[in-house]
This record gives structure tokens, C-alpha cells and sequence, in this order.
């Protein structure tokens, strides 16, 4: 029998109902997140000098996925979009998984260097270490490897989350044809009407 890790995979908040819903968007973490569970155990694994980034640690890894839709004023808690748990006690590293997630967004860059060379950057609470990784607009931070381990294993998770996002819009491009909003009902927020709304009625040329 092959062993396999467990997944666990959750949706904060979903930015793209227009094409999916709470379930699907479930369903491709999770897609995404047994694909990360069979590169974590393999590494975990792999025999002394077999592994291309050193023998990962421990067969566990957690994952936060920030919204890469969500408003630059949003608060941390408002940007994250899920989280995916990999392995036994993988629920432990959510936490720093996060604090590296809302270090990158704050600092528009990976905080791994920044207790090195900027701490004056961190303050009280701040999580130490990186790595997180930005992929085409989608930050991912990952932890319970080595700096490098995770910092492949959130490059490798956000660059299949666009992908995977990609894929599925193509799909509904040709559900629905052609389309000016991406909304299931073919309107717009109603807050871009409200953005304009100040503007006077046209009246008689």
C-alpha cells in the first residue's frame, strides 16, 4: 500500500464565485494540496543526498494562500483567501505560515533576509524567518522545512493555483461567451456605479 499524507484544505473567502463556488475553489486547494503532500513526502523520504534541496525534515507542511483580488486596505485577515494542511500536525505551522504571508504583503517582498539585514523592519511579534513566495500576483507562504524547502514548496503551490485559476476561467469564457463583467448574473458591483454616480445627467446637448 503507498502511503500517502492527509490534506486538509479551507476557503477564507472566495474572490472568484463568478465561475466557482465555495466547494469547487475547496476542491482545487485540495487538488493542489495533495500535489504538494506527494512532493513533501517523497523529499521526506528520499534516501542521503537523493533530494535536490536536502531531506525534508518532517513529513507535515502548512500553507496560507493570500487573495491576489483583495484591496490594497484590506487587513491581513480580510486578504487571506484559504489555507491547505498537509500531514499529521501540519495545523501547528498555520499560524507562521500566516505571519510570513502578511510579512510579504506589508513589505511587498519575502521577509527571509529581513531578520539579517532589516529588522528594524519587524516588531514585536513578528515571526522571524521566510520564506514565502509571490508567483504571478499570488503569495504563498509555507512552513515546517527548511528555509529553501519551503520556500520551493510555496513557489511550486502558487504558481498551480494560477494555473489552476487560469484553467477554470477558460472554461467558463466559453460557458458563457462573451461577457463584459465576470459575474454569474452579467452585472457589474455596485460600487463602480457608486464610484461615478456624482457625475451629472447628460440633460439636452
Amino acid at each position: 500500500m503507498t502511503e500517502t499524507l492527509r490534506v486538509q484544505a479551507a476557503v477564507h473567502h472566495n474572490p472568484y464565485a463568478y465561475m466557482l463556488d465555495e466547494a469547487e475553489l475547496v476542491d482545487l486547494l485540495s487538488e493542489l494540496g495533495r500535489r504538494r503532500a506527494e512532493s513533501i513526502l517523497r523529499n521526506h523520504t528520499a534516501a542521503e543526498g537523493e533530494a535536490p534541496r536536502g531531506r525534508y525534515p518532517r513529513p507535515a507542511m502548512g500553507f496560507v494562500i493570500l487573495d491576489p483580488t483583495a484591496d490594497a486596505r484590506a487587513d491581513d485577515t480580510e486578504a487571506v483567501l484559504g489555507a491547505i494542511a498537509v500531514g499529521e500536525q501540519a495545523r501547528q505551522f498555520l499560524p507562521r505560515a500566516a505571519a510570513k504571508a502578511a510579512a510579504h504583503r506589508r513589505l511587498g517582498r519575502n521577509n527571509g533576509s529581513s531578520v539579517h539585514t532589516d529588522p528594524h523592519l519587524l516588531g514585536t511579534g513578528a515571526f522571524r524567518y521566510g520564506h514565502s513566495a509571490e508567483v504571478r500576483g499570488v503569495i504563498v507562504a509555507a512552513s515546517s522545512q527548511s528555509t529553501d524547502q519551503d520556500l520551493y514548496e510555496a513557489s511550486r503551490l502558487a504558481a498551480e493555483f494560477a494555473e489552476g485559476i487560469g484553467a477554470r476561467h477558460q472554461e467558463f469564457e466559453w460557458k458563457v461567451g462573451e461577457t463584459d463583467w465576470l459575474s454569474r448574473d452579467g452585472l457589474p458591483l455596485a460600487r463602480y456605479g457608486e464610484m461615478v454616480a456624482w457625475f451629472p445627467d447628460g440633460g439636452k446637448a
